[in-house]
């Protein structure tokens, strides 16, 4: 097999009639599809976003796509790094400056050794748990509940790294590997000019995961984003299945998110 394999499955309990803009697209697949249940039209916008508008109903949309070893992320560019190193809704490094900097100030300009030393400390530090985070939860709060899931994890990494002044952002991702299957959510940090990937949960090799869409945090990557209406999302269904046999991951080398 050339190619990654990945998709989703996602039902919508639709109780009012609804605009959904749906983030499950593979940034640079090499072949996919995008289905639903309902006879609307789907229109693709400005990063790889998809506006459908559907009325009362169940509905169902069913993704699948074949992805290739793409090229690394292009060099930090200067709006990125400025947009990378403010704080945001989840991200509030503001408020962190001075714990960040007691515990990671230490390595001087070795940003690389900041970073693992962040990453290190937060997989050390939270439990990975269900239930104990809410679509409120900001870094600060996973810091206190020193516990959380994917996106807690992503979120900390990144507000520590901004509060050493280090440009980070997340990235929902697919994840071969991964158990359970699921969205995933990682941080980027930047490293001499480029974006490298960390991930403290460490539940699945940084080699193999695909870009979906890069945000400040995750109020810019939500798989779904409700602009009217009302639903729910009671079923999803993903996977991702990787080319070849899964690589080791040590989580301290340098690597770059592909695609």
């Amino acid at each position: 097999m050339d190619a990654a394999l990945v998709g989703c499955t996602l039902e919508f309990d639709v109780t009012e009639p609804a605009e959904i803009v749906l983030q499950i697209a593979a940034a640079s697949p090499a072949t996919e599809s995008l289905t639903l249940s309902a006879d609307v039209p789907v229109r693709e916008i400005p990063g790889r976003q998809h506006l459908v508008r559907v009325p009362k109903g169940v509905l169902t949309v069913t993704y699948e796509a074949t992805v290739p070893l793409g090229n690394p992320p292009p060099p930090v560019s200067d709006v990125e790094r400025i947009v990378a190193g403010r704080p945001s809704r989840y991200c509030p490094s503001d408020r962190l400056g001075g714990f960040a900097l007691s515990r990671f100030g230490g390595f001087g300009d070795d940003t690389a050794a900041t970073v693992r030393a962040i990453t290190d400390w937060v997989f050390g530090h939270l439990a990975y748990q269900g239930g104990v985070s809410g679509p409120t939860t900001d870094a600060v709060d996973t810091l206190l509940a020193a516990a959380g899931v994917c996106r807690d994890y992503a979120h900390l990494v990144v507000t520590l790294c901004r509060a050493c002044d280090i440009p980070a952002r997340v990235a929902a991702v697919y994840a071969p590997g991964l158990s359970p299957m699921d969205f995933h959510l990682v941080a980027e940090a930047a490293i001499d000019g480029r974006w490298t990937v960390w991930d403290a949960t460490r539940l699945a090799p940084r080699q193999t995961l695909m870009r979906i869409v890069t945000g400040r945090d995750a109020a810019d990557t939500a798989l779904a984003t409700t602009l009217s209406g009302m639903l729910t999302l009671p079923r999803t269904e993903i996977f991702a299945v990787a080319a070849s046999d899964l690589p080791f991951d040590d989580h301290h080398e340098l690597v770059q998110l592909r695609g």
